[in-house]
């Protein structure tokens, strides 16, 4: 686990800070600087954008991690060509279709909000930079350099956008020009992540494809269903949102799910190096290994995201003070979606285990079945409920499919995420929640958040190290401790 700690542990002081400028963007910039409107077609631009991102990649970055690791040297060439060319097979065709049927795309996403009809290509430049995004930094960790891309991934954009919002504030830039440098930076992203990837291993273009380039191509296509699966899970709501309830709406939404998100943050800079090594792994048949990984990501994670989710919860009264009043109303959402993504990181890397093993075909069929089941729940809970009922569709379909997932793997890989050491954190959770939420301090809030969130984590890490709980975390603590010293 050496190289996972350290990597880790830089992704996530990267993430955090990524999260940092997303948190000044998204609590304090857009609601300030952009009317409720506006806030909303940023989020509903970027959220399409990464619903069409696995469509456009075709599953090439997913492919890149499986079957990188299993090429022989000869054939790394041809192997690399295919990734960088297959996503063409579905760019071209869709640049046709948006050409053609522009109207019709644009009077059907603008049903409910007519502000959405002039950009509809800024939904597919964004969703296009992403996905080759995608394949570029997974072209970099496979080579188990994730660091670079992790900062392009979490800091890049969102520093860029904080310039451009302060900008916009001093009115040096219009609003119309805002939106179009907007999609300028996921370009630019873009651009810069392939140079790097290029630097770690600079492709020499080979058509002589590899001999079982047929079942990569269609590992790529049912890839395309499994990230679609994912991103429907995670995105579809503030699509459907626009789609029943008017736009602003989206924003207040955005606000409550981006507090949420910051949960994911440890979860998501330990898959950076996680994924490929659980790929090799696999393709190993060493499942002694995959399994001490499986368990060690899943304590890990469990440790840090419930850690975050206890802080937002006992910190959210004080963080709205904060913020503008149209935005308070998010208590609900909140806490739903950070259940998510507390059971998300519980999890561990078992989305690597399962859609890098054998049974991805039946994996992505449960997942297909709950991203139907995500969209019904939409269609009956947003119209009932409004936000709230985006956010409980999202809960209730996550925790089915993330159940289904656990069971699957435990019949047939024989392994459980937790153990002992899980229901130790869970109760140092509950408890912490339970003593925390009660606690009002009549300061300032950022006075009071800042002094809750210092009791919690040295109760939390204290009880952590005390008792070695995990010894992944004890060791990190100690080496803390020491420097310090």
């Amino acid at each position: 686990m050496g190289i996972v700690l350290k990597q880790s542990f830089q992704n996530t002081i990267i993430t955090f800070i990524g999260f940092t400028f997303g948190a000044v963007n998204t609590l304090f910039l857009y609601t300030n600087i952009l009317q409720p409107e506006y806030y909303g077609l940023v989020t509903f631009i970027l959220a399409t954008g990464a619903i069409l991102m696995p469509l456009f990649a075709f599953g090439a970055h997913n492919t890149l991690v499986k079957f990188y690791s299993a090429q022989e040297e000869g054939s790394k060439n041809a192997f690399l060509t295919l990734v960088i060319v297959s996503p063409l097979l579905v760019l071209i065709p869709a640049v046709g279709i948006t050409w053609a049927f522009y109207d019709d795309i644009a009077a059907f996403l603008s049903q409910k909000n007519a502000i959405v009809t002039d950009y509809v290509w800024y939904f597919f430049l964004v969703g296009l930079a992403m996905a080759y995004f995608e394949v570029f930094f997974a072209w970099s960790k496979v080579h188990l350099k994730s660091v670079f891309g992790n900062f392009m991934k979490e800091v890049f954009a969102r520093l860029c956008i904080t310039v451009l919002l302060i900008l916009l504030y001093f009115d040096s830039i219009s609003l119309a020009f805002f939106f179009k440098a907007l999609v300028a930076v996921y370009l630019l992203r873009t651009i810069l992540m392939k140079l790097y990837a290029f630097s770690l291993r600079r492709p020499k273009l080979n058509f002589s494809f590899p001999k079982e380039s047929k079942v990569i191509l269609q590992y790529g296509m049912l890839m395309v269903l499994g990230g679609s699966v994912a991103l429907i899970l995670m995105e579809i709501d503030k699509f459907m949102i626009n789609q029943f309830i008017s736009i602003e709406n989206v924003a207040y939404y955005g606000v409550a799910v981006y507090i949420a998100t910051v949960i994911s943050v440890p979860n998501r800079a330990m898959n950076q190096i996680t994924y490929p090594m659980t790929a090799e792994y696999l393709n190993q048949g060493n499942l002694f290994e995959l399994e001490n990984l499986y368990k060690k990501t899943s304590l890990t994670s469990l440790i840090a995201s419930g850690l975050l989710f206890i802080l937002i919860i006992v910190n959210i009264d004080d963080l709205y003070l904060m913020i503008p009043e149209a935005y308070r109303d998010g208590f609900t959402i909140v806490f739903i979606i950070g259940m998510v993504k507390v059971f998300d990181s519980f999890l561990g890397n078992i989305n690597a285990v399962l859609y890098y093993s054998k049974y991805y075909k039946t994996v992505l069929l449960f997942g297909i079945c709950f991203a139907l089941t995500t969209i019904l729940l939409n269609l009956w809970l947003i119209p009932l409920l409004g936000i709230e009922g985006a956010a409980l569709a999202s809960f209730i379909a996550i925790f089915l499919f993330n159940s289904i997932k656990m069971i699957f793997v435990k019949l047939k890989f024989g392994m459980l995420p937790y153990s002992n050491s899980t229901l130790k954190v869970f109760g140092l959770l509950l408890l912490l929640g339970f003593l925390f939420s009660y606690l009002t301090l009549s300061l300032h809030p950022l006075l009071s958040i800042a002094l809750k969130s210092i009791f919690v984590l040295l109760i939390y890490l204290g009880v952590l190290h005390r008792f070695q709980i995990s010894e992944d975390v004890s060791i990190l603590i100690a080496k803390l401790l020491r420097r310090t010293k």
